[in-house]
């Protein structure tokens, strides 16, 4: 979360009349992540609730696609998946428009984002990641995954000649590990509505207790074992990703098998999977160091701490890690 884009007080209170929300308070903006701009809403006397989140839709999310999260989050919700549902204004439309962006007011939900995650925690982000697997069986929407094996080329590109603004060993890592896993890219696995980006700041938690999985916003379809390896990435190293946790993967891992069993094509593909996992996240950080506007309200995110989880995906010494 972020923000890229001002809302004065007026305008939030005249956006906020279409809604069965109350009289505003208060509102502040959230700068953690880097996708779009959000605000915690906090109002008084209304009948949908009294806190929220507005998001203004930004650089990266295509308004064509709206639709599909917004579908995606009601179809989780009515299947008993803990995820924050898009609130209608009183005409019952979800998508509306605000200071020249495409917004939604937003569910708020009740937990914390964990920084240091404990292994009852991790299993429990895997039983919540393997449910909602379970949830979209009988989803019928569906999305091309737009930061898939073609972006990560054009994301390369697009940082070509710029790397050593970041490192100067990273050119070399992205080359050997695109031309890597275009060679080796699964493209047979049982597909799935997936998040995609479920890092811990994706889960909130009350306790050991997962209360919510939010963001949805790199929601697509694609393998279903990828969406395991992209959270395994994310939960089980420190956040500079310059150490591993095995008690943390075991804990995640044991959640997810607790709940969907992996076939043995998904299984053998992990470790293949967990390394695209990780160029991914290099590589839109790297582009967003590059790029991101001197004046945003952002948290700009390093992205030598995924290529450090690259290079332990690649060690032949780890090929072990996802048995």
């Amino acid at each position: 979360m972020a923000v890229y884009t001002h809302v004065s007080a007026e305008m939030m209170a005249r956006f906020l009349n279409d809604y069965d929300t109350g009289e505003l308070i208060s509102f502040k903006g959230i700068a953690e992540g880097v996708e779009n701009s959000n605000f915690l809403v906090e109002t008084r006397g209304g009948a949908d609730g009294h806190r929220f989140i507005l998001t203004l839709y930004e650089k990266r999310v295509d308004p064509a696609d709206l639709p599909f999260f917004m579908a995606l989050l009601d179809h989780l919700a009515m299947r008993g998946c803990r995820v924050p549902r898009a609130i209608a204004d009183r005409t019952g439309v979800q998508i509306k428009q605000l200071a020249g962006r495409r917004a939604c007011l937003i569910e708020f939900l009740e937990g914390i984002s964990l920084s240091t995650p404990n292994p009852a925690q991790a299993t429990a982000a895997g039983e919540a990641l393997a449910e909602m697997h379970i949830a979209v069986a009988d989803f019928d929407g569906s999305r091309p995954n737009s930061m898939g094996l073609a972006s990560w080329h054009d994301l390369a590109s697009r940082c070509a000649g710029q790397w050593q603004k970041i490192d100067p060993a990273l050119e070399q890592l992205v080359s050997g590990e695109l031309a890597y896993l275009q060679a080796q890219w699964p493209t047979d696995l049982p597909q799935s509505v997936i998040h995609a980006d479920l890092f811990p700041d994706n889960v909130l938690m009350l306790g050991d207790t997962v209360s919510g999985l939010i963001d949805f916003y790199f929601s697509c379809t694609d393998a279903r074992a990828y969406d395991l390896a992209v959270t395994h990435s994310a939960w089980c190293f420190s956040s500079d990703g310059a150490s591993f946790d095995p008690g943390l993967s075991a804990a995640l891992l044991r959640g997810y098998r607790d709940r969907l069993v992996l076939t043995p094509d998904e299984q053998a593909a992990l470790p293949v999977l967990a390394r695209g996992a990780a160029l991914r996240f290099t590589l839109s950080r790297a582009y967003d160091w590059i790029n991101t506007p001197a004046d945003a309200m952002v948290t700009r995110k390093d992205p030598m701490a995924f290529a450090r989880r690259a290079l332990f995906y690649a060690d032949p010494a780890n090929a072990g890690l996802f048995a």
